[in-house]
């Protein structure tokens, strides 16, 4: 959670003028006190992320954001497909424009820490549900450890809770915008039998229906506090609290985990698909440090990380 002086600067009740588990979208309109000010709503839409990436390209303003109640071409990380039942998440894309110097393409990951980091405080300031940060971009409900999916080994049988995406513009080498989508599960009537163990949704956790006009509120509340964080200097002063505060919410450090590893994934000498160590820290760029069983520290921009027993 980020210090008393930021956190609540952006801290705002809103009345409810909405049966929970609905989206107020005739009221939401802009976040005030923040540079979110345009707040588009879609009952439908292919994907949140690629109409906004499709808007910033034609010059839409930083700050505009885009909900949606239903995705017929959602997408995750790797081209996977996110779909869910229409008023079962909340499923919102945001636009930045980051200034060049605090903010280069190299550190354009840092902005999905800040996302997870004020989805996580949105979650449980409205429903008392605090969830954690699993690198690289989602967020979990952290449970118990049990059998690998070949009956041997032991993981950490983390329950997905939200998933975001991160996808950058860059022009002439420098970033010239981001649009974060996360698609966040706050009504599920039931888990579906294919995702017992491995996901879940607020309203389940919590035992009770979720104010998802509020959720998103506290979403872009947070994110405006850490995002202005990020953007203060380029002595990074700004990214070092959002750093600190993702180590701190971090379900994966100080785990051993074992990453299945895209082909440029890895910064340090390793041609391995796969690598299992210690999940020891974030580096400046939010890439995620892992120390091998010799003691090899290895720099990981990205990968499919499964949780095994605590170190």
């Amino acid at each position: 959670m980020l210090p008393a002086h930021v956190r609540y600067r952006y801290c705002r009740c809103v009345p409810a003028e909405h049966e929970p588990g609905e989206f107020d979208s005739p009221h939401f309109g802009s976040v005030a006190g923040t540079r979110f000010g345009d707040v588009v709503w879609r009952d439908e839409i292919g994907s949140t992320n690629t109409e906004l990436l499709d808007r910033a390209r034609s010059g839409a303003p930083e700050g505009m954001v885009l909900i949606a109640d239903l995705q017929t071409a959602g997408r995750g990380r790797r081209g996977r497909r996110w779909t869910a039942p229409p008023g079962t998440s909340l499923m919102m894309s945001v636009l930045l424009r980051p200034p060049p110097g605090p903010l280069p393409p190299t550190r354009a990951a840092l902005v999905t820490l800040a996302v997870g980091l004020a989805a996580a405080d949105a979650c449980e300031q409205v429903c008392g549900i605090r969830p954690l940060l699993k690198w690289p971009n989602d967020l979990v409900i952290a449970g118990p450890a049990g059998p690998d999916a070949d009956g041997h080994g032991a993981v950490r049988r983390d329950r997905k809770l939200a998933g975001i995406l991160a996808e950058s513009i860059s022009t002439q080498g420098l970033l010239s915008a981001v649009v974060v989508g996360m698609g966040l599960n706050t009504g599920w009537p039931e888990v579906p039998a294919e995702l017992e163990g491995v996901a879940t949704s607020l309203n389940l956790e919590s035992g009770a229906p979720v104010d998802r006009t509020l959720l998103a509120r506290r979403v872009l509340e947070g994110l405006e506090a850490r995002y202005e964080l990020l953007c203060r200097a380029a002595d990074g002063t700004g990214t070092a609290i959002v750093l600190d505060e993702a180590r701190r919410n971090s379900a994966t450090l100080g785990h051993r985990v074992r990453v299945s590893l895209d082909a440029t994934a890895v910064a340090s000498a390793n041609d391995a698909r796969s690598l299992e160590g210690l999940a020891s820290d974030l580096d400046a760029e939010g890439r995620l440090l892992i120390t091998d069983d010799v003691g090899t520290v290895h720099t990981v921009a990205v990968g499919d990380v499964v949780h095994l027993r605590p170190a």
